[in-house]
């Protein structure tokens, strides 16, 4: 009987773009990840790199000067970059991140304005919602926007703001109507050059070391009140609705990781010889490699659906189970990520627990992927509400 549909699988345009990517990570990116870790330091030669093949923000739609990417394609970049590079894969997922509630909710004036800098490689833009006591309680916020005639004055600090500092753009939440809870939030656009806007000190961290994150310390900042995103109140409604399609690049991100340290621990298996042989012929190598790529498949597979129902939601058909779908990926994709380098570093053996190869850094970059854009615990939560409604 003849197949009525095609094979489940990417389309053309997605594999040639995996490719280019691919190619451009095992080039420009690959060969700077360790010293990026090492340093801490953000690699602007990555992002110019990144920049130069239109890869910084490709969800960016074509009328603000950019790619016109689908959510897919964004994933495929992220999921790609971070294979090579833990770190520089924030490039491209954090600039979706600050941009989707533009997307989602801005007056037409400001995604003119503020999208096609971000499209031309000329800024980035970060998300400013958690603060020191309002992480997983992100309605808890104490930041406030207070109105001053047509401008509104800022003052707060938001905390683990990923890439804050070499970020022009942030999209920052903040209460404007105390004692209304979420429906007294609203959101910003504020830019690094404000006056009253500061970085707190780069966070000492686990890994994504070559990724800054620090606090935005708001002091005194007047804006236009033009810049508000949406109306006011809705600030927390967009914030959520963004982390629908943001959870899923977390996911993209958690699946490179994972896919990089596959990728090393099997070659190295196929070099490494005990007992004579190579120690990819013994049945226990084999069966652990075995778990770590069904694992990794299985939360591509989720995450490349997730995918399409973000693309089918931002173009205006309502996807009732999208929220599910994107805590699933991000969720799933990340607990295999943290198995999967843990696997690889075993495989090495004490070599893998030593910075000469890569697969440690990679079990220390995969941690933060069951944290952040909601904890894992959060993201289970986020799941049983859905199938309870």
């Amino acid at each position: 009987m003849p197949m009525s549909f095609p094979l489940y699988a990417l389309p053309e345009e997605h594999q040639m773009l995996r490719e280019t990517v691919r190619a451009l990570a095992d080039e420009k990116i690959a060969p700077r990840a360790a010293e990026a870790d090492e340093t801490g330091e953000f690699p602007w030669d990555v992002y110019k790199a990144l920049v130069a093949a239109d890869l910084q923000a490709i969800h960016v739609p074509e009328e603000y000067g950019g790619a016109g990417g689908d959510a897919l394609a964004a994933v495929i970049v992220i999921e790609e970059v971070a294979r090579a590079c833990a770190s520089s894969s924030l490039i491209p997922a954090v600039n979706k991140l600050g941009t989707v509630p533009l997307l989602l909710s801005a007056s037409e004036e400001l995604k003119q304005r503020y999208l096609a800098p971000v499209a031309r490689g000329e800024a980035m833009f970060s998300y400013a919602l958690s603060e020191a006591e309002a992480g997983s309680d992100a309605a808890s916020m104490k930041t406030r926007a207070v109105a001053d005639g047509d401008h509104y004055v800022l003052n707060g600090a938001k905390m683990w703001i990923t890439n804050a500092g070499v970020s022009e753009y942030y999209t920052v939440m903040a209460v404007t109507e105390p004692g209304a809870g979420a429906r007294g939030i609203s959101a910003f656009v504020v830019e690094k050059s404000d006056e009253g806007v500061s970085f707190g000190p780069k966070e000492k961290k686990l890994g994504i070391k070559g990724s800054p994150t620090r606090q935005v310390i708001l002091e005194d900042v007047r804006i236009p009140a033009s810049r508000m995103i949406g109306a006011p109140g809705t600030g927390f409604k967009t914030a959520l609705a963004t982390l629908d399609h943001t959870r899923v690049t977390i996911a993209a991100q958690a699946l490179g990781i994972a896919q990089g340290a596959l990728d090393y621990a099997i070659g190295y298996v196929k070099e490494r010889k005990q007992f004579g042989k190579a120690i990819a012929d013994f049945q226990g190598v084999q069966f652990m490699l075995a778990d770590m790529a069904m694992k990794l498949e299985a939360a591509r597979q989720l995450t490349y659906a997730a995918a399409a129902k973000s693309e089918l939601a931002m173009h205006g058909e309502p996807q009732a189970d999208l929220t599910f779908f994107s805590s699933a990926a991000k969720c799933a994709a990340s607990d295999a990520a943290m198995e999967i380098t843990t696997d690889a570093v075993q495989l090495l053996g004490g070599y893998g627990y030593t910075s000469d190869y890569p697969v440690e850094r990679m079990m220390r970059d995969a941690k933060i992927t069951q944290i952040y854009e909601g904890t894992n615990q959060i993201q289970r939560m986020v799941m049983a509400r859905q199938l309870l409604k």
